[in-house]
């Protein structure tokens, strides 16, 4: 059930399923270096790494301990010398034997059946390999699972990517719904760095050696915020007649001034262009170039970037390859944050008209044994006490509401639901539906608040 439990195979595993034998020796070989690395898997499914005794959970983090590197894809790595093939042909057959073992049985109602993913990712493995990976947008990456934001699926959906030897690069955590992703592989040569976009994988040096702790990830990137799609721009030798008119066509605050994709010289802004034209009125881009600008990567916190945005109002952002494939600004922090906090303040709107509602039309002893707690005044009452309370008749009567009861109690139902998804705080903005179905019942109770 690896694939439906949504965890990273072990090589616990691997032993427990018979496919790899304790006492069994592992091999990592940095041919361009020349040297080799030696372990042994324990009886408890733990990578013993030779001559010092070290042990480890995760094969990435053996690895990175007997190389000395920053990060290795210890599965790639280590070679099962008995078997003459790495971990990682050993995970592939022991998820295929599962998944043909339980796919029939294991079929949901939301058509999340582990061998479509199973068989989804196996191809883009295959791709990978191929020199000719998958390119999808997050939107159509999350679909696989069923999903359609980046929510409580998050680390089940890097789990199984994880098994299936996949990244993402960039990392689908770090970048908008819209970006476009490539699903690929660790680098051939093990001894290489592994990109950024393995850094939610158990291949990073942080955890000790619990492949489970990095799944942790509730930042905000300024991915996040940035679609990545490329920016506008104009080269130092550009005339200014060219970049005030890419402004003004594109309603542009700042233009990025690039000579290449990578080599930033600074950016143009309306009080950079008003300088340049005060001293010469004949001035260039050139003349009117800003160059205290800031370049942040993708995956760059979006909390550590904001003193520098209340400073400068934008920053440019950089993709995987370090191409300035994007901008930031005040503006879009600001959308942005009004997105995230709308449904927060629609939720604590329709608390307390709640609250205000039940308060003024039933006393506290009505409502107290109907709650599955002990509450002691109105504040303490909750959405699932709120259902328990407008669902008995004798309450609702006292509203004397024309609603129906059953109609209203299924509504706030689904805005408890709403309200549980949208307090497990994740990157992607609530839907407008959502914000709508908010909305509309705040109005409703505000046409129905006075009980009397």
């Amino acid at each position: 059930m690896y694939l439906i439990d949504g965890r990273r195979v072990m090589v616990s595993d691997l032993l427990e399923a018979g496919l790899i034998r304790a006492g069994a020796k592992l091999r990592f070989r940095r041919n361009r270096i020349g040297v080799t690395y030696e372990a042994t898997v324990t009886d408890q499914g733990r990578i013993r790494l030779e001559p010092d005794g070290e042990e480890f959970r995760s094969p990435s983090r053996a690895a990175v301990v007997a190389a000395g590197m920053h990060a290795v894809d210890g599965w790639r790595a280590w070679l099962v010398v008995d078997q003459d093939r790495l971990l990682d042909s050993v995970r592939q057959e022991l998820l295929d034997r599962t998944i043909s073992r339980t796919a029939a049985a294991a079929r949901s109602e939301d058509d999340q059946d582990p061998q479509r993913v199973h068989e989804r990712l196996r191809q883009a493995r295959g791709h990978a390999e191929e020199g000719n990976p998958d390119r999808v947008t997050v939107r159509e990456l999350l679909r696989i699972w069923g999903a359609t934001d980046r929510g409580d699926q998050v680390s089940k959906i890097e789990a199984d990517l994880a098994n299936h030897g996949l990244v993402t690069s960039p990392s689908f955590r770090a970048v908008t719904l819209d970006s476009t992703v490539t699903l690929t592989t660790p680098r051939d040569e093990p001894e290489e760095a592994v990109t950024a976009a393995l850094s939610g994988d158990d291949n990073g040096p942080a955890a000790e050696d619990d492949e489970a702790d990095s799944s942790l990830n509730v930042r905000l990137t300024v991915g996040n915020i940035s679609p990545l799609r490329g920016v506008e721009s104009v080269g130092t030798h550009s005339p200014l007649k060219e970049a005030i008119t890419k402004m003004v066509i594109n309603d542009y605050s700042q233009l990025a001034v690039l000579n290449g994709p990578r080599n930033v010289r600074g950016a143009v802004t309306w009080r950079s262009i008003a300088q340049a034209m005060h001293q010469r009125c004949d001035a260039s881009v050139a003349d009117a170039i800003d160059t205290h600008v800031e370049v942040v990567t993708y995956d760059r916190d979006l909390f550590e970037v904001l003193p520098t945005l209340q400073q400068r109002e934008f920053v440019f952002v950089t993709n995987v390859s370090k191409e300035v494939k994007g901008i930031v600004t005040t503006a879009d922090v600001a959308r942005r944050y009004g997105e995230m906090a709308t449904p927060f303040f629609q939720l604590g709107e329709l608390d307390q008209t709640l609250r205000w509602i039940l308060s003024r039309a039933v006393d506290l002893p009505t409502v107290q044994p109907l709650c599955s707690r002990t509450i002691k005044n109105f504040n303490e009452l909750g959405f699932g006490d709120y259902q328990r309370i407008l669902g008995n008749r004798e309450v609702w009567g006292k509203l004397d509401w024309p609603l129906d009861r059953q109609v209203f109690i299924d509504r706030l139902d689904a805005i408890r639901q709403l309200r549980n998804s949208i307090m497990h705080f994740h990157p992607d903005p609530v839907s407008d539906d959502a914000i709508a179905t908010l909305r509309n019942f705040n109005s409703l109770l505000h046409q129905y608040r006075d009980p009397a």
